[in-house]
């Protein structure tokens, strides 16, 4: 497909991308305190649905690449747009909360089959070894997920319930979602590949290989980790330095203008330099971030613009290094692979940070993010020699 034909592919994604994002990782930021006052589940029960849905999604993501890789992006980009309108059917409707529950296990399968890994794979299915400027600029896109979503959730609660908001993001997907999916998400030739649809069978790894595989499986576990750690305990961490509540979320949202902006100046370098220079960047910038908070030096907006800037940068390094060290052929089947520790990390994530909060206090946890941001320092380092 030609450059100028990729931009109605990419901004199709990219629209789904943030519908995606909107409607399952970031829909409880703003929903789980409207559900916990509107019915009286505990609260960590209602977040620990993210938790299932996640530990789902890491599941069946090897699966989910090996069928883009044999099938393309395009019916399984589809079926997750479906099963996450079926999955927010199921919690806007629940009358309990086993079947809330249940509703967030059917959304973790439509998160395994549409959040980010699925779309790189689906890129590297198009593109091949030439997908690396595309799946820089959906990452764009992707950024502005809670940007546009946060908003409206919020005010579709105060206008119609936290019911009708996931039934409201559940007819978007019908009516947005799967309409982008099949008629710009271009179907893969016939007979292009004949791989066997077994996640082992067709992503084998030669002998010089697993190394490389295990080193950025690490990379992508603890970058899961810190991600979800940061994201899910922020503003109780700021608030235990003397942060006020106000002033830590102030301070939190320059997170997201710092990934995109980080993005931006990624997208305009244009490739000239190896991905792994972009991992180790993003790496080093978020050690550097998590150490100044860490250390709990009075420069929190700087810190917190470090650590968004790498934070969003490696959204195009998880993407864009492992078509650069396993190739194009391999790239649909490998990302599903490498992308289920990643979530079962952030799955586990919150449940871990909030034990170390409780027993070791706030000084124990920024400690561990520092130590996780430095090991995955030292992992993207190896990553070159084992390139």
């Amino acid at each position: 497909m030609a450059p100028t034909r990729r931009w109605p592919v990419i901004s199709a994604l990219g629209v789904v991308q943030i519908l995606n994002w909107g409607s399952s990782f970031y829909l409880l930021a703003v929903l789980a305190g409207p559900v916990a006052s509107d019915t009286g589940w505990p609260l960590a029960w209602i977040v620990g649905g993210l938790s299932g849905g996640l530990l789902v999604a890491g599941s069946i993501s090897p699966r989910v690449g090996a069928l883009i890789g044999k099938r393309g992006g395009r019916p399984v980009l589809a079926a997750a747009a479906g099963i996450l309108a079926l999955g927010l059917t199921v919690i806007g409707l629940a009358p309990n909360l086993p079947v809330f529950l249940a509703g967030w296990l059917v959304i973790g399968v439509g998160m395994g089959a549409g959040l980010y890994d699925p779309a790189f794979a689906t890129l590297g299915r198009l593109y091949g070894s030439e997908a690396r400027p595309a799946i820089t600029m959906l990452t764009l896109w992707g950024g502005f997920a809670s940007t546009v979503t946060w908003p409206l959730s919020a005010f579709l609660v105060e206008q119609v319930s936290w019911r009708w908001t996931c039934l409201a993001y559940a007819g978007l997907h019908l009516a947005v979602t799967l309409p982008l999916v099949l008629t710009l998400i271009p179907s893969v030739p016939d007979g292009t590949d004949d791989r066997s649809g077994s996640p082992d069978a067709i992503a084998p790894l030669d002998a010089r290989e697993p190394r490389a595989f295990l080193l950025m499986a690490g990379v992508l576990t603890l970058g899961g980790t810190v991600m979800a750690l940061v994201s899910v305990h922020l503003i109780a961490l700021l608030q235990s330095r003397g942060v006020s509540l106000a002033s830590a979320v102030s301070y939190g949202a320059m997170i997201g203008p710092a990934q995109v902006g980080a993005r931006i100046v990624e997208m305009a370098g244009k490739g000239r330099h190896h991905p792994l220079w972009t991992l180790t960047v993003a790496m080093v910038l978020v050690a550097a971030g998590i150490a100044m908070l860490a250390a709990g030096l009075p420069m929190v907006a700087l810190a917190l613009i470090l650590y968004g800037a790498g934070n969003g940068i490696y959204s195009i390094a998880r993407g864009t290094v492992p078509l650069a060290l396993f190739g194009a052929a391999r790239y649909a089947p490998l990302v599903g692979r490498l992308a289920r520790p990643g979530l079962i990390a952030q799955a586990a994530a919150p449940l871990v940070g909030a034990f170390v909060l409780t027993h070791g206090g706030a000084d124990a946890a920024f400690a561990l993010l520092a130590v996780l941001s430095l090991a995955n320092v030292g992992l993207a380092l190896a990553l070159w020699q084992a390139r």
